[in-house]
């Protein structure tokens, strides 16, 4: 029980003590016996159950087996967990109940002073006892018999008092009620959407995962692609390179020749010319005369590379259908959307 320093510093202390001693939901004084939160707050027994039966409205059909509750404080909100006990499981704050009874004992003997109960505007010595329904205004016995408020229904104060106050306490107990509904619909609310961030960077790191599998088989094709036009390039650029070496060998050959056969032709004597040789005779060429040069000049029998040799054509790949196969990739409906879908369908028919 948390006092206030007000309490001694105010003109009447024990006004302040009272405000100390009024339970927040029937907003009366504590009645025995008062049970002590966890949280240190105090409510009466009666108000504790009310609050605790408005929160778990299916309590008392449950077995002495099964645990208890929870319902959170008026005061400050913190949440109060019970054993199948309920309420009766709380510890009775003796202290706040021995500090009532003295309060009681201290206004039991005391005078009544005049001022302390309201007082008729019209008639100052005459308490305000009775309730108009008429004009839904307390007043007192004169103004019923003879003031303005004798033509009208009045009812007796008290039983007014305890009507709208059980009243009020109802209310109190279905805004409380309706308070822990609603904090605890927040803290579903509040899981879901944990959980869906957690769901959603779940999917985001599978989705990834799959898409980076995607890119190193595209990859290791790609090498495999590569490697193929590389060796048929290695192929194709060795045999030209065995050709351009036979062709050089030819023509050095034949610039040799003609070397040979302009020193021939600027002999003058028949027997020198004659006798003038080739460097390299071809096999089976006479060496008589000129046949030699002649034979040389028909040129040498090499290979040569068919039209259109060079060209890779045969390597290209097309990739529109992946390309289609890519822009038509999307989410897999799962199997309770679909059933939710097939649901919304037969509906429909129905």
């Amino acid at each position: 029980m948390e006092f206030q320093a007000g309490i001694l510093q105010d003109g009447s202390p024990m006004e302040s003590l009272e405000k100390q001693l009024i339970c927040p939901i029937c907003l009366e004084m504590f009645s025995k016996p008062v049970v002590i939160l966890p949280c240190q707050h105090n409510l009466c027994r009666k108000c504790a159950n009310d609050v605790f039966q408005a929160a778990n409205p299916y309590w008392q059909s449950r077995g002495s087996l099964i645990s208890g509750g929870r319902f959170r404080c008026p005061s400050c909100r913190h949440e109060v967990l019970l054993d199948r006990h309920g309420v009766y499981g709380l510890q009775r704050n003796l202290l706040v109940e021995n500090i009532i009874d003295i309060y009681k004992q201290e206004c039991s003997s005391r005078p009544l002073k005049k001022g302390e109960h309201p007082m008729c505007k019209e008639h100052e010595d005459e308490r305000i006892n009775i309730y108009c329904v008429t004009c839904e205004v307390p007043t007192c016995s004169m103004c019923k018999v003879f003031g303005a408020h004798k033509d009208c229904e009045v009812a007796p104060l008290q039983s007014v008092f305890q009507g709208q106050k059980t009243e009020l306490n109802n209310c109190i107990s279905m805004l409380v009620a309706g308070n822990d509904r609603i904090q605890t619909i927040i803290s579903q609310l509040e899981d879901s959407c944990q959980s869906t961030e957690e769901n959603s960077e779940a999917a985001k790191r599978e989705l990834c995962a799959r898409f980076a599998a995607l890119a190193a088989l595209l990859e290791e094709k790609k090498a495999e692609l590569l490697q193929r036009i590389c060796r048929e390039q290695a192929d194709k650029t060795a045999f030209i390179q065995s050709l351009i070496c036979q062709y050089k060998e030819q023509l050095e050959k034949s610039s040799r020749l003609v070397e040979t056969a302009i020193q021939a032709a600027e002999e003058t004597g028949g027997a020198a010319f004659l006798m003038v040789r080739p460097p390299d005779p071809p096999r089976g060429v006479p060496l008589l005369g000129t046949a030699w040069i002649v034979e040389a000049s028909k040129g040498a029998r090499l290979d040569k590379i068919e039209q259109g040799y060079e060209s890779m054509d045969a390597f290209s790949v097309s990739l529109e259908h992946l390309t289609e196969a890519v822009h038509a990739l999307d989410f897999e409906p799962a199997e309770e959307d679909e059933e939710y879908f097939d649901g919304e369908e037969e509906e429909g028919e129905e």
